[in-house]
């Protein structure tokens, strides 16, 4: 019996997780060779990455590729996807980097950079430009090439983690899998959240009626399980900055989340946080509003930092950045429009 998850949700789906279990008349055989028979299109080279990595598990329990297939065995592979067919073309397109050594780089990414090509954004990506970073980094003849661990969307800024070998990326890949990772967000919301922290639980799916939005499903029968805790960072009256760990990775976790519980991102425009959601309508509010999306001409969400254990030293390593200028412009527009209003 083989079942298949995928771990991340359409353009997102960069790890594939397989459950199988041995039958009771199994002949002893190679689980490399096993798993090449019962996945399809899977890769000798990519099943003993995933061993390599720990990312083969028998009965709970990680195994080499040469370990021998028992009857009963309970067999868990985790594997990254292998390469889409789109051509990358190296280009010179500057981007901040945190951190980086010969497994990992972790980038500070800008609002309005798409991270991999794909249909309708061939170039001007990080891909692109992490390529061509690579092929002139590097003296030894064969160039490195970005793995991604995961995606950030291209009008949300801040950390993302790149492998720079494809075992690296293997062992992230468990890691992202199993949610040890540390992920925090800093979101800008519309509306005054009742709790100073809490806790939004509900599955996220595409959205039927809108195929390039997510939705969440409260009763469960679609989409995949996702959790998001967050917790007040400062109170606008009309909107709130707060913190978001994300306890699982869909695609537009945050943003899905915060609209189902009717507090949409400030300026997600896919969300409806692009409407003049709470406060007056009178003149001087609206043209305020006006002037902050004017500044912030996107969600209003920040990945601040990300901590993860190093795929070769096995330390943990946690790396964060600064709230981009659009972001704090706008923050600081709220805190003096409601000391404004205090004084009124």
């Amino acid at each position: 019996m083989t079942e298949k998850i995928n771990i991340q949700d359409e353009h997102q789906e960069l790890y594939e997780h397989f459950n199988i279990i041995a039958d009771k008349r199994q002949s002893s055989v190679r689980v490399d060779k096993y798993l090449m028979s019962r996945i399809e299109n899977a890769s000798r080279n990519k099943i003993q990455q995933s061993a390599k990595a720990g990312n083969i598990l028998v009965n709970d329990k990680p195994v080499k590729s040469n370990y021998k297939i028992k009857p009963g065995d309970q067999i868990s592979i985790v594997m990254t996807y292998p390469p889409r067919e789109v051509k990358i073309v190296p280009e010179d397109i500057s981007f901040d980097i945190v951190y980086e050594d010969d497994d990992v780089v972790v980038i500070n990414k800008a609002a309005g950079m798409v991270v991999h090509p794909a249909f309708g954004n061939y170039t001007g990506t990080l891909v692109n430009a992490l390529t061509w970073y690579f092929q002139h980094q590097l003296t030894s003849e064969v160039a490195a090439t970005p793995f991604l661990a995961h995606r950030i969307d291209k009008n949300t800024s801040g950390t993302l983690l790149v492998a720079k070998n494809e075992l690296a990326q293997t062992k992230l890949a468990k890691q992202f899998y199993d949610h040890t990772t540390d992920r925090k967000y800093i979101a800008l919301v519309w509306g005054d959240l009742k709790e100073d922290d809490g806790t939004i639980t509900g599955h996220i799916g595409r959205n039927p009626k809108d195929r390039k939005t997510m939705t969440v499903f409260p009763a469960g029968d679609h989409g995949k399980h996702a959790i998001t805790h967050y917790k007040v960072k400062e109170r606008f009256g009309y909107t709130t900055l707060v913190e978001c760990i994300l306890e699982t990775g869909r695609t537009h976790q945050i943003r899905a989340h915060f609209k189902y519980i009717g507090h949409p991102l400030f300026n997600d425009a896919d969300y409806g946080g692009d409407q003049i959601l709470k406060g007056t309508t009178f003149s001087k509010y609206k043209q305020f509003i006006l002037n902050c999306f004017k500044i912030l001409p996107r969600q209003a969400l920040h990945a601040q930092s990300i901590g993860f254990i190093h795929p070769s030293t096995n330390k943990p390593l946690h790396f964060s950045a600064d709230l981009p200028d659009d972001m704090r412009e706008v923050i600081e527009k709220w805190r003096r429009y409601v000391e404004q209003r205090k004084n009124e």
